[in-house]
């Protein structure tokens, strides 16, 4: 394990039919949801709602698997979660990530229909966006699930499944149809468009003071293409073994069906690039309507601590004890990020617990390090929908597979990424830009041939400073590490993807975090007694409503009897 060499600074129904009729949080855009069509809300008053609630699916539903990825882990205040933290799920388990989907896709498929009848090709672009957005979700989650007879209502209560490297392919054309759409979109005051610039919450004047169409029609596509290389970066398997050089080893292996060199040529060649700052959802939160986040982990809108604040807590996988013998696989050294990502215990001290304890008073709550302010700042921050920390990650893997996207340098989008990462959470905390990038360059300096940050390592160190022998990392090995440093607590969605499509050698069929670099090895599996499993779920069984209202569709799907152990299409470990 690696030495610590500073002390860490202060700083509108259930559904029906199994897919087609569901119940909105927030509010309901038809009379009828059987019969979306009809309906005569406008698509200008849709759009806002649609991307607030898609806001609180990304901020509300992971956290299972913040346990599962050694970010949180329940408090000993609370009695075990024998079903997630055995990994014996049911189709009862998560089923509001299923619902919550399809009711998002339902918005924007009526958004996209009613603007298409007034021709504001703007608004109908950013629903093929954020569908595809809701959809590629569905795919890694599930797998198979409906797609081309999905959102039609009562023209079809019981959708097929779509295979899902078929509904890979759709989406990177479906999100080609938006950019055409939104580069054609009349760019005057008067035009059909024009309200976006104020009903737009991702990317108007509520986060871009003075925005023009023009102004939103780059940052639109430039989260397009993100999308896009998120949907290709998930189609490229293994490539750590065997890494003696930084290049990428054996086993390397792509998804077939999906021309991943061609889908990038298309990127470069559309030339608007990647998100170079957070995309995210600002509806106008305040302490009486707070960030979804918060309002579910920190305090609600009365101001008073949830019971989420006080069942997850700081995993010891990644927080440690917080004393330099046992920091955790976060080694930590000059990375001040952790103090963003957990809040002390009353004690001043950042403790973390093993996943799947037993409840105990040695363990509870209070004895524990919470949830930080850095993934939160208060009730009225903006809700993080997917960073630029991330954008230069998927750019830096593309690189480093071979192939040319951004700056065609993996080692300076690797810092591009760490420097995004750290400056999120510094401003989310309050703290201004050129301190967060201070920060990341010691952070960045002081870990130079550690291989979980040096990109050019070789090979761990020792506590000495010198190489350890074993096996040579550095390379992809760095990025997906730097990867799971910057998105705990934000996108670990996208980590759980990392986790299952990209292997560490031939005898381990997911990626381990630490092997080889003298870490613990992770991420931590749970201690419940009862679990026997060596790796974590990686898939989510379809909901019980889907065996009731569309039996033979969901029963036709391959491997019913492995979940939730049976790969999706794109892990091919």
């Amino acid at each position: 394990m690696k030495q610590n060499k500073i002390t860490l600074l202060t700083l509108a129904t259930i559904v029906v039919l199994g897919l087609m009729s569901c119940s909105k949080e927030s509010f309901d855009v038809n009379d009828n949801p059987n019969a979306a069509t009809d309906s005569t809300m406008e698509y200008k008053f849709i759009l806002p709602s649609a991307q607030n609630n898609t806001g609180r699916i990304v901020a509300r539903s992971w956290g299972w698997l913040q346990n599962y990825l050694g970010y949180w882990a329940r408090s000993g205040t609370y009695a075990p979660n024998a079903q997630e933290e055995t990994y014996n799920i049911t189709t009862g388990f998560q089923t509001g990530i299923w619902s919550g989907l399809y009711d998002n896709l339902m918005d924007y498929q009526l958004m996209e229909i009613q603007a298409r009848k007034s021709n504001a090709v703007f608004y109908q672009g950013i629903a093929r966006i954020m569908k595809a957005h809701d959809f590629a979700l569905l795919v890694d989650i599930y797998g198979n699930v409906p797609y081309s007879d999905a959102l039609k209502g009562a023209g079809s209560p019981t959708p097929k499944y779509d295979n899902g490297v078929n509904i890979y392919k759709d989406l990177l054309r479906q999100i080609d149809t938006a950019i055409v759409l939104i580069k054609s979109a009349d760019e005057s005051d008067a035009g059909p468009d024009a309200s976006l610039v104020t009903n737009d919450i991702m990317f108007g004047e509520n986060l871009f003071p003075g925005s023009t169409i023009t102004d939103m029609k780059i940052r639109w596509i430039q989260f397009a293409n993100t999308m896009k290389l998120r949907i290709l970066t998930k189609c490229m398997n293994g490539g750590v073994e065997a890494n003696v050089d930084g290049s990428i080893g054996s086993p390397a292996s792509y998804v077939s069906g999906i021309d991943i060199p061609a889908e990038i040529a298309s990127i470069n060649a559309e030339g608007t690039g990647f998100l170079d700052f957070d995309a995210q959802v600002q509806p106008g939160y305040a302490s009486d309507k707070g960030n979804p986040f918060y309002n579910l982990y920190v305090r609600d809108n009365t101001g008073t601590a949830t019971s989420s604040s006080v069942y997850y807590k700081a995993n010891s996988y990644s927080v440690g004890q917080g004393t330099q013998a046992d920091p955790g696989y976060y080694g930590y050294d000059f990375d001040i990020r952790r103090l963003l990502l957990y809040s002390r215990n009353g004690s001043g001290v950042l403790r973390g617990v093993e996943y799947g304890l037993p409840a105990s008073t040695d363990n509870a709550a209070t004895t524990l390090a919470g949830i930080g302010a850095g993934l939160y700042g208060g009730d009225d921050q903006p809700q993080l929908l997917l960073t630029a920390a991330e954008s230069y990650f998927l750019q830096a893997e593309c690189i480093q597979r071979g192939f040319t996207v951004g700056n065609g340098d993996a080692g300076v989008t690797l810092t591009d990424a760490i420097n995004a990462s750290h400056v999120t959470l510094f401003v989310r905390y309050g703290l201004d830009e050129a301190t967060a990038l201070q920060y990341s360059d010691a952070y960045i300096t002081g870990n130079a041939g550690y291989p979980d940050v040096d990109i050019t390592s070789t090979g761990d160190l020792d506590q000495d400073g010198n190489p350890d022998p074993g096996a040579a990392l550095g390379g992809l090995f760095t990025i997906i590490s730097q990867k799971w440093f910057a998105l705990n607590g934000i996108a670990p969605f996208e980590v759980w993807s990392d986790y299952r499509r990209v292997d560490i050698s031939t005898t381990t069929n997911h990626f381990v975090y630490g092997e080889g670099a003298g870490f613990i090895p992770g991420p931590a599996i749970s201690v419940y007694p009862a679990n026997s499993r060596t790796e974590i779920p990686v898939r989510l069984l379809y909901p019980q409503s889907e065996y009731q209202y569309n039996a033979a569709n969901v029963g036709a799907q391959p491997s019913a009897g492995s979940y939730p152990f049976a790969h999706i299409f794109w892990d091919l470990n």
